[in-house]
């Protein structure tokens, strides 16, 4: 890694052993796409850098390159140097400068390729009409991760608390403080009042679930510490959470069960375990679902939106040096080589290669010809293992532009809404009635179809965002931008695709949910809407590359094709290929943002520790 005494010993240093003029020593200190810069050129890549150097050397007998002063602030060099030049043809002669050199963090050569136009994926914010909206993630919860992980980079980050608010049919309340677990439990009772003892039962579970919580989240994360130099974190913290953390542990594996199956032990009512689990995705294990309760009172928003974090990340790595190169997919991985190429058929080889992204990408793109066997034989099981498996639910998300003010929906519910319009919940609807639908799909009408739609829309749960009511810039003034989204099957939409009629399906799903919302939670909505536009499961799939518009990694199941138990999560970012490693969404399970920003830190340590 470059010091400012490296750097100084180096650059005076500017001949090679026969005493001419070298720069060869210096070279493999630079970036494959430096950018230098002085009063007559600018020079961009190793290669004219390094043609610039011989150019200079091989006109000159003698060159001294004296270090005056240099000083070493965050990843930035400043050095004031004189160069003494014997030419060959002309008189000697001193040239005075100051330089400035950008250091990677690490003194790592780093290169991020993204597919988009912007980094994030669905940590993203986009403009529309002048309405700001959050293309995927509604807010953020730490989970002693992503704080941790701003205050390592030095990334300072404006972010206010998102409050969520919970309602059925009428009732709505305000999840703001852990008191306001006796609220929600009051609520389902007040709807299913011969459920009472069950209710009961069920807060008490959560009730213990939010304990395990506050243990598992208790500290911060400690991949994120120096645990060498911080003593007092060691000692006074991770020391004595470590054996509440064991215990812990081993009672979130026992949950780890469909939360559908589970409350079916618990509740004997079907609506009242709809309104349970219909705020999950299917099958999600029973600790994680139950445990939402804890994460709602930790959400917090970024102002200017969710995107903000991607965009302080980005811009975090190209000051330290990195590289990032966007509208680039990658479309071949030669792990035998260490190359990877991109859709306009350049190639970029690497030392590492970390993928965060959709692993049966990964795997159907992989070249592993020039492996050992015993590689070849893993990487084909691992590639076998994972196409066999299927992405999580994906979810249809509906976009409004509202000439109705901030303050009418404020009166209302927080920012963050989740809202079930009728307490009778889908029951089989999303279950055998959609695998019935599916199944005879080609032998079914279109107004079949459109009444299945009539009924998922009416008694479904919907996740509400207004971005306006976390940061009133989100919104032009006098207007509200809202985002309303729920569960829904990639395999329909694609279905209706294919029989060609996947706009007017997306038309009557649109005009659907605005008629649920607008007859129910806020009347104001229906007759105000300026524009709308929505995100179908194949538009997720289509921006991120899930495979079937998964949001949150692989679909639950029993036997999980990564890891699923947290004690073990640092193995997940392993391949069967040494230097290929993975991290992101798809190689833990559940996964969400915290998970994918600690499985990036755990495969970029594994190769700082490779490496030195």
């Amino acid at each position: 890694m470059l010091t400012l005494e490296l750097v100084q010993e180096l650059w005076s240093q500017t001949y090679n052993t026969e005493g001419k003029p070298d720069w060869s020593h210096i070279l493999p200190y630079y970036d494959d796409h430096i950018i230098f810069r002085d009063s007559i050129q600018q020079i961009i890549g190793i290669e004219e850098f390094r043609a610039m150097t011989e150019r200079l050397t091989h006109r000159s007998n003698d060159l001294k390159m004296k270090i005056v002063s240099a000083v070493m602030a965050g990843n930035v060099i400043f050095m004031e140097w004189e160069m003494t030049i014997a030419w060959k043809k002309y008189p000697g002669s001193v040239l005075y400068g100051t330089s400035r050199l950008t250091l990677s963090r690490e003194g790592q050569k780093v290169l991020l390729v993204e597919k988009n136009r912007e980094c994030g994926g669905l940590v993203n914010t986009f403009s529309h009409n002048g309405f700001q909206f959050d293309a995927g993630v509604r807010a953020l919860e730490d989970a002693g991760i992503i704080f941790p992980m701003l205050k390592e980079l030095g990334i300072s980050l404006e972010v206010v608390k998102s409050p969520v608010s919970l309602g059925i049919e009428n009732e709505i309340l305000s999840i703001e403080k852990l008191e306001d677990l006796e609220k929600y439990q009051e609520l389902l009772i007040s709807f299913f009042p011969e459920s009472e003892a069950e209710i009961n039962v069920l807060i008490t579970v959560v009730r213990k679930i939010m304990k395990h919580m506050d243990v598992l989240y208790g500290i911060e994360n400690p991949v994120f510490k120096d645990l060498k130099n911080d003593r007092a974190f060691l000692f006074r913290k991770l020391l004595p959470w470590l054996p509440k953390f064991i215990f812990t542990v081993g009672k979130i594996n026992r949950m780890n069960m469909p939360v559908e199956e589970y409350l079916e032990t618990l509740i004997s009512n079907p609506s009242l375990r709809d309104m349970i689990a219909q705020h999950f995705f299917k099958k999600t294990p029973t600790f994680f679902a139950l445990s939402y309760f804890s994460l709602y009172l930790d959400y917090f928003y970024p102002k200017g939106g969710v995107g903000k974090l991607s965009e302080a990340l980005q811009n975090n790595i190209l000051e330290w040096g990195g590289e990032i190169k966007t509208e680039t997919k990658i479309t071949e991985v030669y792990a035998d080589r260490n190359t990877v190429v991109d859709h306009n058929n350049l190639s970029y080889r690497y030392e590492y290669l970390i993928w965060a992204g959709d692993l049966k990408t990964l795997y159907k793109m992989m070249h592993t010809d020039g492996l050992s066997p015993e590689i070849k034989l893993k990487a084909e099981e691992s590639k076998n293992k994972y196409l066999a498996n299927r992405g999580g639910d994906s979810v249809f998300t509906l976009f409004l532009e509202v000439d109705e003010p901030l303050e009418s929906f404020g009166k209302i519910a927080h920012g963050h809404f989740f809202y079930t319009p009728n307490r009778e919940g889908l029951g089989e609807t999303h279950r055998k009635e959609l695998e019935d639908l599916l199944r005879n799909f080609d032998t079914t009408g279109k107004e079949q179809i459109l009444e299945w739609l009539d009924r998922f829309i009416r008694l479904n749960t919907y996740e509400i965002s207004i971005p306006g009511l976390k940061d009133p810039f989100m919104a032009p003034p006098g207007k509200s931008g809202i985002i309303i989204s729920f569960l829904a099957e990639y395999d329909l939409f694609k279905k209706v695709q294919k029989a060609g009629w996947l706009d007017d399906f997306i038309r009557e799903t649109e005009t659907r949910v605005i008629g649920i919302i607008s007859q129910t939670v806020f009347p104001m909505l229906k007759e105000k809407i300026m524009d709308r536009l929505s995100f179908t499961p194949l538009s997720y799939e289509n921006r991120t590359g899930s495979s079937e518009g998964a949001i949150v990694g692989w679909e639950f199941q029993k036997s999980m094709p990564v890891s699923n138990k947290i004690q073990y999560s640092d193995r997940s970012v392993y391949t069967p290929v040494p230097n290929i490693y993975q991290a992101g969404q798809w190689v833990y399970s559940p996964a969400g943002v915290p998970m994918s920003i600690l499985t990036g830190k755990m495969a970029a340590d594994k190769i700082m520790k490779k490496r030195k």
